[in-house]
């Protein structure tokens, strides 16, 4: 099989290599294509690569009936409608460890040319003065540097500033006064941090909650002098508030790698000579523009060919640990939810899915999305996937609830789905047995051993002599042959149902005759 590839940025040709070596990939590169024409040519194609500067837009991809998977070369992806890739089923990938040491560097870099105000310099000597007087720096030793984010980028700078003899103090939403303790850092709210910091550095996403976060209140609290560096994203600081501030002298400084609107000209900010900027050069070195393409072609290329990928943005990620030990369920937690969705045509309200045993102490979150995408294909058929069923699942206002319980009853790992609809709650049960594979152990409240593959029949029928002889002499009519047979009953004369295989895929006309013949309720043909 092969697949279309547009790379619409500017990535190196090392980074693309995983691309190039991969066999079936059709790899264009365009990096001129307006957003219009980029909407347009975007049919065709399996998979885009960007970085920061194609706007991926509700439009684009809607316009994009083939595409599955979006690469950013990077860590942010704000330039991305994350909505409307999962809404369509496109997986969105990025590459958050590949520029992790040129931000932090360069987060450092610009902290130290600001404190000593080196642009500044080095300007008016070549203009040809020579000003010792008027470019008089401060030390980074034992000032308090307030770090605003403390994932990668931020946990990197702050060790860095720690070898600067620095004090450092951190907000982030994951900190554990443990886990500073363990850093050597000081922990705080983000009101703490911009009251104690004589230097300040963001890493933070763009969020709506941290848009314009660092704006005229937060400059109010923070200490006369402070200085501002900023290599995350544009949009985290006020830029308004921020000229005011510098021109009040509230703030000393402010280096700049990032803006709200890029690229960043004629903004009155660059006009103050406390400032010094850069074109958005955090993750500009040769090693970090070949790593983060490297990292997301892998991506690319395995998705593609059917594999699981490291770094996805709009999927919820597990460790390759976790992944060893939930993969074999896959198939099993798929079909038993396509299983579930033949056994009733009422709208689904809820769904309950219960793990247990050892499957209850691991992530199961790729489980439940599989067993979504089996309940509704029935009615969504391929335009559900792994990435879109949860969404759609919300959107069409099925509550969704995991439960996970020690209790196996009997089999070491147990995975239960109930849905919830008008008439009632239609419960499936399965695992893995070893030797055997997959196999459906209870449907409602019935036993049975059913391997869930291939054509199957499921006859709910009054328990009494002759039911089955009459569902299998008319099978035999249709020249339908019964591969395997099991049944089971509630009470002696009540409901029982028979769960059959069948060699060949069961036609509507024949499901109606069996529907009525004497002491059958009911017969749904399944297809697995």
């Amino acid at each position: 099989m092969s697949f279309n590839i547009l790379i619409s940025d500017p990535l190196s040709e090392d980074g693309i290599f995983p691309l190039r070596q991969a066999e079936g990939m059709n790899i264009v590169v365009d990096t001129t294509c307006t957003p219009a024409e980029l909407a347009e040519k975007i049919r065709d194609y399996d998979a885009l690569l960007v970085r920061s500067q194609t706007q991926v837009t509700r439009d684009i991809i809607e316009n994009a009936p083939n595409l599955k998977i979006i690469g950013r070369a990077g860590v942010g992806v704000d330039n991305i409608d994350l909505d409307a890739a999962t809404e369509h089923g496109i997986i969105v990938v990025n590459a958050p460890d590949g520029n992790t040491n040129s931000a932090a560097e360069h987060t450092i870099a610009m902290l130290t040319a600001l404190a000593r105000k080196i642009p500044q310099a080095f300007n008016s000597l070549k203009s040809g003065e020579w000003d010792r007087k008027s470019f008089i720096g401060v030390e980074l030793k034992n000032k308090t540097l307030g770090v605003i984010g403390l994932g990668r980028i931020g946990a990197e700078v702050a060790a860095r500033a720690k070898g600067q003899r620095m004090n450092v103090i951190a907000y982030d939403p994951f900190l554990t006064e443990e886990k500073a303790k363990k850093m050597g850092i000081s922990s705080g709210t983000v009101e703490e941090v911009l009251k104690a910091a004589d230097f300040i550095t963001i890493h933070t996403p763009l969020l709506k909650e941290t848009r314009n976060m660092i704006n005229a209140e937060a400059f109010a609290i923070m200490k006369e002098g402070v200085q501002i560096v900023n290599c995350a994203r544009g949009g985290i600081i006020d830029e308004d508030a921020l000229y005011d501030a510098i021109v009040s002298k509230k703030v000393a400084g402010a280096a700049l790698d990032v803006f709200e609107q890029e690229p960043f000209v004629g903004h009155k900010l660059l006009t103050l000579p406390e400032v010094i900027a850069t074109p958005h050069l955090g993750a500009s070195t040769i090693e970090a523009q070949e790593s983060v393409a490297i990292d997301v072609s892998h991506d690319v290329v395995t998705f593609l060919n059917g594999g699981a990928v490291r770094n996805p943005v709009n999927l919820p990620s597990v460790s390759k640990e976790v992944l060893a030990k939930i993969e074999p369920f896959f198939d099993l937690s798929e079909k038993i939810g396509i299983f579930l969705s033949r056994l009733s045509n009422k709208v689904i309200e809820e769904v309950n899915i219960y793990y247990a045993g050892e499957l209850a102490e691991s992530d199961v979150r790729p489980l439940t999305r599989n067993t979504l995408k089996g309940l509704l294909k029935r009615n969504l058929g391929e335009h559900v996937n792994d990435v879109n069923a949860k969404y759609l699942a919300e959107r069409f206002g099925i509550k969704v609830n995991e439960h996970k319980t020690s209790t196996t009853k009997g089999f070491s790992n147990l995975i239960t789905v109930e849905i919830t609809t008008a008439s009632g709650i239609r419960r499936v049960s399965g695992t893995l047995l070893n030797g055997l594979g997959a196999r459906i152990v209870k449907v409602d409240d019935n036993l049975v051993d059913i391997s869930p593959e291939g054509h199957l029949l499921f006859v709910k029928h009054k328990d009494q002599p002759g039911a089955i002889g009459r569902v299998g002499t008319m099978l035999a009519v249709e020249n339908i042959n019964i591969a395997t047979m099991q049944v089971g009953r509630s009470t002696v004369g009540g409901d029982a149902i028979m769960m059959l295989t069948v060699d060949n895929h069961v036609k509507q006309e024949n499901v109606s005759r069996l529907k009525e013949l004497e002491d059958i309720y009911d017969v749904i043909a399944i297809d697995l």
